[in-house]
């Protein structure tokens, strides 16, 4: 996804000096945040109450692959890299967008998997709000901290409601509160084929192409490494597209 505006989230972390706190420890357990509103990657299952998602799968696909253990802490998604950078946390999977800017200050993982922006509309515009093109102006709706609303914030004369989750954003669509929402279009998708909601449109398309990674604090070579090679041995081995298909070919494109 998400996200790539996160400097007032990092001016907390300025300074800190990191040390092996982050490393891997003697009990095998790494220390996960996630923020659970972005369905299909990270949600609260409604029926279980659990945390689930495609994030989810992934990252204990990649444990169990390289014996280790994952304890998944859920947080606002802008609390998730000063957790990281300050040592709370010694990883994040939540739909990170791959940005120049956060390559800065912390390690990406190998990309896992393909995404983009994609916008969704209120029905009452769906014959004057066709392409990107067609939200200058407009009210936009967005979530804090992802690209969606990073790219909003550029749409000339555009008055951007930014929201703490994607649901809320949805929400204030279908109420009527703004016009179209900028955000991830699988997120876009996944909600169009699960709640069916009859007053928003999704739009034909991407807006835009980005890739999402694990994120892991600088210092952290052995963790960035250990990740890596979960990732590479469940690709190789089938497990990765099993986690796809359950998320997405049998959900929505």
């Amino acid at each position: 996804m998400k996200k790539t505006s996160i400097k007032n989230a990092l001016l907390t972390a300025v300074g800190i000096l990191f040390i092996s706190s982050h490393q891997v420890n003697a009990q095998n357990v790494i220390r996960i945040g996630t923020e659970p509103s972005f369905a299909p990657f990270e949600f609260m299952d409604e029926q279980t109450k659990n945390l689930t998602g495609f994030d989810v799968d992934l990252i204990n696909a990649i444990a169990d692959a390289e014996n280790f253990k994952v304890e998944i802490s859920t947080m606002p998604f802008d609390a998730l890299i000063p957790a990281i950078l300050t040592g709370s946390l010694d990883a994040g999977i939540s739909a990170f967008t791959i940005t120049d800017e956060r390559k800065k200050r912390l390690s990406f993982s190998l990309p896992y998997i393909d995404a983009g922006l994609g916008i969704m509309i209120n029905n009452k515009f769906k014959d004057t709000i066709l392409s990107a093109d067609d939200l200058k102006g407009r009210k936009l709706c967005a979530q804090i901290g992802t690209s969606g609303a990073m790219y909003s914030s550029k749409v000339p004369n555009a008055q951007v409601t930014q929201f703490n989750s994607a649901s809320e954003t949805y929400l204030e669509l279908r109420k009527g509160g703004c016009d179209a929402i900028v955000n991830d279009r699988p997120v876009h998708a996944y909600y169009m084929s699960t709640v069916m909601p009859d007053n928003v449109s999704l739009l034909d398309g991407y807006i835009s192409s980005e890739s999402y990674g694990i994120v892991v604090n600088k210092s952290n070579r052995e963790l960035l490494t250990l990740i890596d090679d979960g990732l590479k041995k469940i690709k190789e081995d089938g497990t990765y597209d099993k986690i796809y298909k359950k998320w997405f070919e049998s959900k929505s494109k």
